[in-house]
């Protein structure tokens, strides 16, 4: 993420604890991306591997490179 909070706001409550943070749009989108990648992760962490020559190969095969 390149998006770099110096001085994040917060809201806090009647006796000063921090409840919630203010977070500039570009940010929390940024966030949400990286929450999904690191979900599709986790999700395909499993899966089996190919290398890269064989992808290669199965791409030129298929048309696509």
């Amino acid at each position: 993420m390149d998006a770099v909070i110096s001085h994040p706001q917060c809201i806090t409550d009647e006796k000063g604890h921090k409840t919630a943070i203010i977070l500039p749009m570009e940010t929390y989108r940024e966030l949400l991306e990286d929450l999904s990648d690191l979900a599709t992760v986790a999700e395909r962490r499993n899966e089996v591997t190919i290398s890269l020559d064989d992808m290669i190969g199965s791409l030129k095969a298929d048309g696509l490179l």
